[in-house]
């Protein structure tokens, strides 16, 4: 897989502070996928933004995180089996579909043993967390369907799918 970053004006490089953001769910891919790609990518001295914290389930995502989302050119997101099950994830994601709405940031997914067809219509895994976040009442409707939107924009984007082959 090759990155190529684009060339970008001045002032918009220079508001920047990371050239890669990764949203990922930790438990998935952390500890593989994700830190093999991490490590390539620091290699290369691509500036490369990996939360590498535990998050804690229930909280609010940190404006840290939202603010290295906005401060990222590229956004890389790692859809695995779990990672609609975190609403953190899914908060990073509205963020990142934002920003390229709002700001044309660059946003790749990378679809990790799951297809992009249960990540664009929420079935399989998705739609059991997604039936999990409505059952905890933690959340409003709203919020639950800016995360749907959110995923179906995603999966829509060109990307990579990283199965068993």
């Amino acid at each position: 897989m090759a990155i190529q970053l684009a060339s970008s004006s001045s002032s918009y490089r220079s508001k920047l502070s990371y050239d890669v953001f990764l949203s990922f769910r930790g438990i998935d891919t952390r500890k593989t996928f994700t830190s093999h790609l991490h490590n390539a990518l620091q290699q290369r001295v691509i500036e490369t933004f990996m939360d590498d914290e535990q998050l804690e389930s229930g909280k609010e995502i940190s404006r840290a995180l939202l603010g290295a989302i906005e401060e990222s050119r590229i956004s890389l997101v790692i859809f695995s089996e779990n990672y609609a099950s975190s609403s953190w994830c899914l908060d990073e994601l509205v963020q990142i579909i934002e920003c390229k709405e709002t700001k044309e940031q660059m946003v790749w997914p990378m679809f990790y043993h799951v297809d992009p067809s249960e990540v664009r219509h929420q079935k399989g895994r998705l739609a059991e967390a997604f039936v999990k976040h409505k059952d905890s009442k933690r959340h409003s409707e709203e919020r639950i369907q800016r995360w749907r939107t959110a995923l179906n924009k995603a999966a829509n984007l060109s990307g990579w799918h990283l199965g068993d082959e």
